[in-house]
């Protein structure tokens, strides 16, 4: 069985000068046929006439130029308008008279320079034939010309609002791509900035840490080991963020579980940050997203703690219900008067953006005993 769908996108990829020329072919060969003669667009009151050698060549200028209607629109159409001219002059009235409409039509839809001079010069040469069928004692009266004249000029104006419309939904479609780059390269941004900046804070404050260890080989070990093993850890990250990137990925079954936010509080412990962790309630299996997005507030609140309040004790609660997931980072002002998990705000940006996507709350500020805390409240289901 073929597949419509294939032959359909196969005959899309053709070039449009061979997708136009069945009709063209189409239309000539029915204006040839007996049956069709003297049945055509008919101006003036010249009376009909047999078809000779100088009636196939009116039809095939009204025909076949249809092939190049949108390749060349302004050819196709003054082609057209000289085989009709032949046409009414000599009387043979043929169906291939409807060949100048589609070629008014595909003008108006496609020409995009000089459209006033070419329904300029158009106009001017209906007046002239206007002339000439008054001079040969067969003018018809003038507000049947005037009415021919006026559904061309419909045709015309049909093919004008049909190139705008596809103008306009041309731009809808940039716009839209536009706004999606813009959202990728924002949300790919975010993820760097959550992966990159956390495990290098860590790395610098732990190699920083390791310059006044020289004394200690045992602990200056440690802390090179735990350099080592968190950047590691930011190479796996990264690949995972390659992995995002891949248009098959399954972002559901790449979300960080749980059990992860242990890990990622021991390793900062490891950089020397005091953290006091509790995790409440049992995770919910189909929070989709939500641990994600819990993943990261956790990641960026204990990177700032490390950058801005390096020694302050520093607290982490997780709150799994049934409906909802709580989450609250916060640091005490006994290891620093500028302890902050506010940083520079891009990364809390970042996480009030996912935070409003899932269509949950986030508040951040001072605490009034000094410190810092961030609070995210994230239903565990993620909205439809």
């Amino acid at each position: 069985m073929i597949n419509r769908r294939r032959v359909l996108e196969s005959w899309r990829r053709l070039d449009v000068v061979v997708r136009d020329l069945p009709v063209a072919l189409l239309l000539a060969c029915a204006s040839l046929m007996p049956a069709f003669h003297s049945h055509g667009t008919r101006l003036g009151g010249i009376p009909d006439r047999p078809f000779d050698a100088l009636a196939l060549a009116a039809v095939l200028l009204q025909c076949l130029p249809l092939a190049f209607r949108r390749r060349i629109p302004t050819g196709c159409l003054y082609l057209t308008a000289i085989g009709l001219c032949i046409d009414q002059i000599a009387g043979y009235h043929t169906l291939a008279g409807t060949g100048f409409s589609l070629a008014v039509l595909s003008a108006g839809a496609h020409i995009q320079q000089y459209r006033r001079s070419t329904a300029l010069v158009l106009s001017v040469g209906y007046v002239l034939l206007t002339i000439v069928f008054n001079q040969l004692g067969y003018g018809e009266p003038l507000g049947e010309f005037v009415t021919f004249y006026l559904a061309v000029v419909l045709v015309w104006f049909i093919g004008v609002w049909w190139r705008r419309t596809r103008a306009a939904e041309a731009e809808r479609r940039r716009l839209i791509a536009e706004e999606t780059r813009t959202a990728e390269r924002t949300r790919i941004a975010r993820e760097l900035h959550d992966v990159v900046t956390h495990h290098v804070t860590s790395m610098v404050v732990q190699a920083e840490a390791a310059r006044y260890l020289t004394a200690a080989p045992d602990r200056l070990d440690q802390s090179l080991t735990s350099v080592a093993t968190t950047g590691r850890r930011a190479i796996t990250d990264l690949r995972h963020l390659l992995d995002v990137l891949n248009p098959d990925y399954d972002t559901e079954a790449g979300s960080p579980p749980a059990a992860s936010l242990h890990t990622l509080v021991e390793q900062t412990r490891q950089a020397g940050q005091p953290v006091e962790f509790i995790q409440e309630g049992k995770p919910v299996e189909q929070a989709g997203s939500a641990y994600l997005v819990v993943y990261r507030v956790v990641q960026e609140a204990l990177t700032n703690a490390l950058k801005y309040a390096k020694g302050a004790r520093t607290s982490v609660q997780v709150q799994h219900a049934e409906d909802e997931i709580t989450v609250e980072i916060g640091t005490d002002d006994s290891g620093s008067r500028a302890a902050s998990l506010g940083g520079s705000g891009r990364g809390l940006t970042g996480l009030r953006d996912r935070v409003d996507v899932l269509g949950g709350d986030f508040q951040a500020g001072q605490r009034p005993g000094g410190g810092f805390f961030v609070r995210v409240r994230i239903p565990a289901e993620n909205p439809s």
